[in-house]
């Protein structure tokens, strides 16, 4: 078959890496790719946010089915394109997309299935939004509604820092996606990943992870887009799991097809877990960023069987067949990040590591530059190592850091802290 994944960044080097193991892929094209990516694939230039131009690329090529990486062109229904056009395509409808793209209808869906969340309210002005915080305890959470890359979240630990954080959305702080703002409920409890394949009607789980979203070590700092994470995740148990499956998933995979707007593609749930109870933090309709990279480094090739399943609507005869094992990846940033920081800096001692089923790096934002590989991004490289033990693949992926020549980077030394 001939592969198409649209994407750019991390997710997309270790999705291209595990697809390319599968016999069924002949040629992979990654657009646009990045330096990482065009070591193992053939990148293209398209706008990828363009349903007409990746249906006219994906017919030009023979293309027989299409992974979409990012939110972005999800939410702007390239996914729809593609069906309308008859190409097989991995990836929800611009309808079921809502569940990442507006914060507001994952909570109404949630209201509608009984799905177990936090306590919230949904304001389009900020002098609403300040009358609701004062009836609220403190911590509270303050989310932009729309798409803001993962940013869009701020824990307010007083009254004025909640108060500022919605002047900053409503202000433009983070573009369209603070037009319209949701406060929530601060929940306590653990937080991880739960990852599931849907395909309108069944559901298949294909792992869980933990992700670390502060810049510091010990969890402190601005938030980003995610600074390293690990799977399996020890806090999600099969009983958990199962519980989380019965009361959140499986309703709110009932409630969209209720709506006409069945999901099919990777449902990512974000859980708080309290007691042994999940409570639904939020959605995301793609595959996490940097939780990917360890899913796909325990998955390699079965994972493009997977996907092609649920797209097919196949799901009810596939299986996942997981080694007892452990992966984690170590995200290497820009000093700087998630404020500003430099773009331009020369990367070395990529070559000299080894490049396996149990080590591998994933580049994020990087490019070529005069035979060089460069920083171009905030997120750069995720240095990712499987181990038998949690700490063997942390130990593995910390040695591969170590091999790694670039002043101008920076890592948290504590990946996996929690588990560990």
């Amino acid at each position: 078959m001939n592969i198409l994944i649209l994407g750019s960044g991390g997710r997309e080097h270790s999705l291209a890496w595990a697809v390319l193991q599968n016999p069924k892929c002949d040629k992979l094209v990654v657009a646009p790719g990045n330096a990482g990516i065009a070591q193992i694939a053939d990148c293209a230039t398209i706008d990828i946010n363009d349903g007409g131009a990746v249906v006219e690329f994906a017919e030009r090529n023979n293309i027989d089915f299409v992974i979409i990486g990012p939110e972005a062109p999800l939410a702007a229904g390239v996914a729809d394109r593609l069906r309308e056009a008859g190409i097989p395509v991995f990836g929800p409808s611009k309808a079921a997309a809502a569940l990442e793209a507006s914060k507001a209808f994952t909570k109404e869906i949630c209201d509608a299935c009984g799905a177990p969340t936090a306590a919230y309210g949904h304001f389009a002005d900020p002098a609403a939004a300040k009358a609701y915080l004062r009836g609220q305890s403190l911590p509270i959470v303050v989310k932009a509604d729309g798409l803001a890359a993962g940013k869009g979240v701020i824990i307010a630990e007083t009254l004025a820092e909640a108060e500022a954080a919605i002047d900053d959305m409503f202000g433009g702080g983070f573009g369209d996606a603070g037009a319209e703002v949701v406060i929530e409920e601060f929940m306590h409890g653990e937080e991880a990943s739960f990852f599931i394949l849907c395909d309108g009607e069944n559901v298949l789980p294909i792992g869980s992870a933990q992700d670390h979203k502060r810049v510091g070590e010990g969890d402190t700092g601005l938030n980003t887009g995610g600074m390293g994470a690990y799977s399996p995740a020890p806090v999600l148990t099969d009983e958990i799991a199962e519980r989380a499956l019965a009361e959140i998933i499986r309703p709110t995979m009932a409630e969209m097809a209720r709506r006409g707007m069945p999901y099919q593609g990777v449902l990512y749930a974000g859980l708080m877990i309290e007691n042994g109870a999940p409570r639904l933090v939020e959605y995301n309709v793609r595959f996490g960023d940097p939780e990917c990279q360890v899913l796909m480094m325990r998955l390699g090739a079965q994972a493009f069987d997977l996907m092609h399943a649920a797209a097919e609507g196949r799901l009810a005869e596939a299986q996942v067949n997981w080694a007892d094992d452990h992966a984690l990846t170590v995200v290497l940033a820009a000093k700087g990040y998630p404020a500003t920081y430099e773009k331009g800096s020369l990367i070395r001692g990529l070559d000299t590591l080894p490049e396996n089923n149990s080590n591998m790096v994933f580049h994020a934002g990087t490019k070529e530059e005069n035979g060089g590989i460069v920083a171009v991004g905030g997120r750069v490289l995720n240095v990712t190592a499987r181990g038998e033990t949690l700490a063997q693949a942390q130990q593995r992926a910390y040695a591969m850091v170590d091999a790694i020549d670039w002043p101008e980077g920076f890592c948290r030394r504590d990946i996996g802290w929690r588990a560990l």
